[in-house]
């Protein structure tokens, strides 16, 4: 709903539409709104049009023809043909690759334990020996909070832990978008020939490990609230997973050197937009670190506001 993160996403796919690796797949994402939303989620589209977005605004009866739903409570839709899904490994092992012919070195569970300003330099202690260099860039994702917190700095990362629900196989395979429910949170997209779902439990936050069975009850009682096909679908235990979002008090990342640390970059908090905008943060990041000017303008994602009490909220998570 950000006008910086529309801009990052859009800079993002179209690196990952020339990219085999990523295995771009624009299935779609479908938005339900219920009326307390739609105000500002139509001025939201609107905004997306006007960046080149091919978002179209559509009432409940057209939202229906794409995903079936009991339309009650809701305003209307809003539909874009372009957003898709990507496959994170296929992309980090594409980068790692090219970051080791380009000299990179990669150390693979190489825990730090401490980061400290060693004259103009950084200097990490980790388990295999010190490093030095001029740069960090603390993209640590779940763990970006601990590991400023290691060089004495404040970043407030915190981590909060999401459920991805899968049914067992279905036939035929499903061929929806993916679908976001925004009166309960719920979203879903295809898998193969499965659905994976699921739905944010605020008070899930830390380092909890391990599938929540008991939040997927009132998963299912939210999805059966306008989606009432879901009482047809059974779960595969042995296919769901859980993971880690890397949440921020407003759900904004927060990029660009800190303040008061010369040489450490952050890049992290994107609070489940991460790989969504990778591409696009992994080349600011680089040019900002050249002393190059950022080819897209990141003033609302600098840590600074915080401080200066002036966050902008994005609302379309889940």
């Amino acid at each position: 709903s950000e006008e910086v993160n529309v801009r990052l996403s859009a800079a993002s796919i179209a690196e990952y539409r020339e990219l085999p690796e990523a295995g771009y797949r624009p299935i779609g994402y479908l938005f339900y709104v219920p009326h307390a939303q739609w105000s500002a989620h139509r001025e939201a589209a609107r905004m997306q049009q006007h960046l080149g977005m091919p978002v179209e605004i559509l009432d409940t009866a057209a939202a229906t023809r794409i995903v079936p739903a009991d339309p009650d409570g809701f305003a209307g839709a809003t539909w874009c043909a372009l957003d898709g899904v990507v496959d994170p490994h296929g992309i980090t092992m594409r980068w790692l690759a090219q970051a080791r012919s380009s000299g990179a070195m990669v150390r693979l569970s190489c825990a730090v334990s401490s980061i400290e300003r060693h004259g103009d330099r950084w200097r990490a202690s980790t388990a295999d020996g010190e490093f030095e260099a001029d740069w960090i860039v603390n993209a640590a994702g779940a763990w970006a909070g601990k590991v400023a917190a290691l060089a004495g700095l404040q970043v407030p990362v915190c981590p909060a832990r999401r459920m991805v629900y899968t049914t067992a196989p279905l036939a035929p395979a499903p061929v929806y978008p993916l679908t976001v429910d925004l009166d309960t949170g719920l979203w879903f997209r295809p898998e193969r020939d499965r659905l994976i779902f699921g739905m944010s439990n605020p008070a899930d936050t830390g380092f909890a490990e391990g599938v929540d069975w008991t939040w997927l009850e009132t998963v299912y009682e939210s999805a059966l609230r306008h989606f009432r096909w879901f009482d047809t679908l059974s779960i595969d235990r042995r296919a769901c997973w859980w993971g880690y979002y890397e949440t921020m008090p407003d759900h904004q990342p927060v990029v660009g050197e800190m303040p008061g640390a010369p040489g450490w970059y952050n890049a992290c908090g994107f609070s489940g937009h991460g790989v969504q905008q990778a591409a696009a943060i992994g080349r600011i990041a680089a040019q900002e670190i050249a002393g190059e000017p950022a080819f897209i303008d990141l003033a609302p994602l600098r840590i600074e506001r915080f401080a200066a009490g002036a966050p902008h909220p994005e609302r379309l998570v889940v």
